[in-house]
């Protein structure tokens, strides 16, 4: 369902994406709306869904993860039951920061943040590569810039955090079959 929005609320949120700890009058000021006017904008769209919420970009780095890599992976057979058991073995594993249910040669994208290369070989082989159903394993290091970690705050439980299909083009891939 599409939430309506004029230019002027589109100028907010794109100001708050931004940097969302902009006081009222600073928003007001840069959309050319007084402050109460301003404040009932954002507090309709924050009621209405629009605004989801309000986060820290924090840096990976500095938190001691210096690998991001995307690993694609190829179910053996999906069904109800072994798509949902897969679901929730990647939702447990803490380093996997985003998952994407993609179309093409694979099923899941996933994005993962290790600390380096060997807790990236640990984490491949100790955990992505016996994922249940999990038949075949591509990862790619990632060279962009990305600020995602993990953290310590409850995971999604259920098989609504698979989004919309993703494709990632990233350099260097390497293929491994589970069988």
């Amino acid at each position: 369902m599409r939430i309506e929005s004029d230019e002027t609320d589109r100028r907010l949120l794109a100001a708050l994406q931004q940097n969302a700890r902009l006081t009222t009058s600073e928003l007001a000021q840069m959309t050319g709306l007084s402050q109460s006017p301003c404040w009932r904008r954002i507090k309709r769209m924050e009621e209405s869904g629009l605004i989801d919420g309000y986060h820290a970009r924090l840096n990976r780095r500095g938190l001691g993860y210096g690998v991001v890599a995307f690993v694609s992976i190829s179910l053996d057979f999906q069904t109800d039951v072994r798509s949902s058991e897969f679901v929730d073995a990647v939702l447990a594993i803490p380093q996997v920061v985003m998952f994407h249910g993609i179309t093409g040669n694979a099923d899941f994208l996933l994005m993962v943040v290790a600390e380096d290369l060997d807790a990236y070989s640990e984490l491949l082989t100790t955990r992505l590569h016996r994922l249940p159903g999990a038949r075949q394993v591509q990862s790619s290091e990632n060279r962009c810039l990305d600020t995602t970690v993990p953290s310590d705050t409850p995971r999604l439980s259920s098989s609504s955090a698979i989004a919309a299909a993703v494709r990632v083009a990233v350099p260097r891939s390497t293929t491994r079959d589970s069988r």
